[in-house]
């Protein structure tokens, strides 16, 4: 597994590569040597922010954790990959061509479902045609965190989402 260190607003120190590598090669267990993993540490005012990112064919494992203490962070995302790992490894490994990327035993070994997904309400509504800026002005009269509709320019389905920051991101298929 190779671990890719990056900083932003921070100068990466030894002791915190260090803490990475071990926190983070943990998870050498799950894939194979090849696998790239991207780091990225930053600091904003008191908070403290590590990225992990690992691409993987047809999916992305990423977990984003912030705290006063970059070391907290360290630990609690090394966690969190570990649990999303155990908790999709059959959604994960049903893809045959993403299991190129995990080592033999993690695929062979059986890992208990700790909260299922599950689906406990859908809806249906029109997709009507309309600018993305409109999109998020609907959005916001909703209350909701997302919007889906049809792109007027493009005619294709679209989503806007509400990101940190007071902006708006724009998600649309790649063609």
């Amino acid at each position: 597994m190779k671990i890719i260190i990056s900083g932003k607003n921070i100068d990466v120190t030894d002791g915190l590569r260090g803490a990475v590598q071990d926190k983070i090669g943990k998870l050498e267990r799950y894939f194979t040597p090849e696998t790239e993993v991207q780091v990225t540490l930053s600091v904003e005012k008191d908070r403290q922010k590590i990225e992990v990112t690992i691409p993987v064919k047809g999916n992305i494992i990423r977990s984003e954790q912030v705290s006063s203490d970059m070391y907290v962070s360290i630990d609690l995302v090394e966690e969190v990959i570990e649990r999303q790992l155990k908790k999709y490894k059959n959604k994960l490994v049903d893809q045959k061509q993403a299991s190129s990327y995990f080592k033999q035993e993690y695929i062979e070994k059986e890992y208990m479902d700790d909260e299922e997904v599950r689906i406990i309400r859908t809806k249906k509504f029109d997709i009507k045609p309309m600018y993305p800026e409109d999109a998020c002005v609907q959005m916001e009269l909703l209350g909701h965190n997302f919007f889906v509709f049809n792109n007027a320019e493009t005619e294709q389905v679209n989503v806007v989402y509400k990101r940190k920051g007071n902006t708006y991101g724009l998600i649309e298929p790649e063609v």
